[in-house]
């Protein structure tokens, strides 16, 4: 018997090249597509993040996950859908934003707070090769959009204002140096 082995991929961190890339169209969905968003699964439930993208796993490729936990009236929390997103792109974003705090996987122990819009529309593929768009909101629609900043080489702290950049500037430095090599 085959056991299904779970397999972690290691993130790049600020500093790395990869996350300041335009990353590439994907042209075709194949098993090596396939296994890489169960790698990248693997890797965002073991980090438990809400979001992971193709570069943070040194991956040149215009594709993103999201698993992002949906609030209950009581305040809990139920584990999120995984959705896949292939080749993506921002139809429309709304007027409304809201403000809250974000984190990252590629920028461990830093969270700001980031003004993004409310709602976004997008459109991509899925893993089964079906393009489909659809509308996003609220704690959902900010980590697609957080996500589709990784693809185009964009980082959350690229979303703060200049004084707030400013005064991270000694903590991205020691990330920096703490995640080299």
């Amino acid at each position: 018997m085959i056991l299904d082995k779970k397999m972690k991929l290691p993130l790049a961190y600020y500093g790395n090249p990869i996350l300041r890339k335009k990353c590439s169209q994907i042209e075709k969905i194949h098993e090596e597509i396939r296994q890489l968003v169960k790698d990248m699964t693997d890797t965002l439930i073991e980090h438990n993040g809400l979001g992971l993208a193709a570069p943070q796993v040194h991956r040149d490729l215009r594709l993103f996950i999201t698993a992002v936990p949906i609030e209950q009236p009581d305040g809990k929390w139920l584990a999120g859908q995984l959705r896949v997103f292939i080749n993506p792109t921002i139809v429309s974003v709304s007027e409304e934003i809201n403000s809250r705090s974000e984190g990252c996987l590629s920028i461990p122990s830093l969270y700001l707070e980031v003004i993004r819009p409310e709602r976004v529309t997008v459109r991509a593929t899925d893993l089964e090769g079906t393009i489909f768009e659809e509308e996003f909101s609220g704690l959902e629609a900010r980590c697609i959009l957080h996500e589709n900043d990784h693809i185009n080489g964009v980082l959350f702290i690229d979303r703060i204002p200049k004084k707030a950049r400013k005064d991270i500037e000694l903590k991205l430095k020691e990330i920096k140096e703490k995640y080299r090599g």
